[in-house]
């Protein structure tokens, strides 16, 4: 194999180990498997000097998981092409039901070779770190509302019920401070359950307050105070899309980017015959919930220009 070759590198990321097999240029070529190697940066730089004794280019591939992208930024530190890939996108052979991290490594260099893989967009690492804020908020919020649901769940089951109007005001907090349970037991379970909900509210609250906070500097405040101009898009909403849908102009028009959203309709066309049905609602998992987010309580950054503010207003139908 000529020094000056492309090896086409496809790896198979998990915690302690990843396995390794590449493909040289030639499609006749087998694609060879290398090994397994540790997650190491001395494992990595080992890798990659025994790749480039064999091969002077080393495109790298590997998929997307829990991992995340230290992998794909220490190699690009090194100079190094890489992509990642969504699992969902890796075309699979159907009845093929052997599944190992040597296979799983060997396909992707073979796909790379191929040119029938599409990276994902990888955020910058100031753009990962709201992401994570965000999505720890998003966290918080969930268990706000399972704690909330718990403590509903356990007065209806003693039949005590509030009669009252709105839920979790002043009024229904002070009712709740004066409840008492049929037995020691149910009322220090009772504490217990009021104890998480005011836990996690204090926990959200917190986040909301740092997410205030940490956006100031950020890169995207600009588009973030113009988005809010929008109709019913207030910050928590507007911040959320953002951090999930990082730099837009990768998208190269309005299609792609509600391709990625989900938001076009799905397609079954078989010669003269084209049906479309509901939206793909594919892409990111962590966007749905803000199409639908309807959050009361938070407060909006109201947007420096009022000209924009206004002017989208009287564009968005009431």
């Amino acid at each position: 194999m000529a020094q000056g070759s492309t090896l086409f590198v496809g790896m198979d990321v998990h915690k302690e180990t990843i396995a390794v097999a590449y493909a040289a240029e030639d499609r006749e070529a087998e694609v060879v498997a290398f090994g397994t190697i540790g997650t190491r940066q001395c494992d990595i730089d080992k890798l990659i000097r025994k790749l480039q004794a064999k091969g002077k280019r080393l495109p790298v591939v590997y998929e997307a998981g829990p991992c995340g992208y230290w992998l794909y930024r220490y190699l690009t530190k090194k100079n190094l092409k890489c992509w990642v890939v969504a699992p969902s996108q890796i075309a699979k052979k159907a009845g093929d039901r052997v599944k190992t991290d040597r296979r799983d490594a060997m396909q992707l260099a073979r796909l790379l070779r191929s040119g029938d893989l599409t990276p994902i967009y990888v955020p910058a690492v100031e753009d990962e770190a709201i992401r994570d804020l965000v999505r720890a908020r998003e966290d918080a919020l969930k268990d706000v509302k399972a704690a909330k649901a718990r403590l509903k769940a356990f007065l209806l089951r003693q039949d005590i019920r509030y009669e009252g109007r709105a839920t979790w005001g002043p009024a229904h907090l002070r009712w709740l401070a004066e409840v008492v349970c049929p037995t020691p037991a149910q009322q220090v379970v009772f504490q217990e359950y009021v104890r998480a909900v005011s836990e996690h509210t204090e926990r959200l609250q917190r986040l909301e307050a740092e997410l205030h906070t940490q956006v100031q500097p950020w890169q995207w405040v600009p588009v973030l105070e113009a988005m809010q101009a929008l109709r019913a898009v207030q910050f928590t909403v507007a911040v959320t899309l953002i951090a999930e849908l990082g730099d837009l102009s990768r998208f190269d028009n309005p299609r792609q980017l509600m391709s990625y959203l989900g938001l076009i309709p799905s397609e079954h066309t078989s010669g003269e015959r084209r049906r479309q049905g509901a939206i793909t609602k594919t892409g990111n998992s962590q966007l749905p919930a803000v199409r639908s987010s309807r959050e009361p309580g938070l407060t909006a950054i109201r947007p420096r220009s009022a000209a924009i503010c206004s002017s989208a207003w009287r564009r968005c139908p009431r």
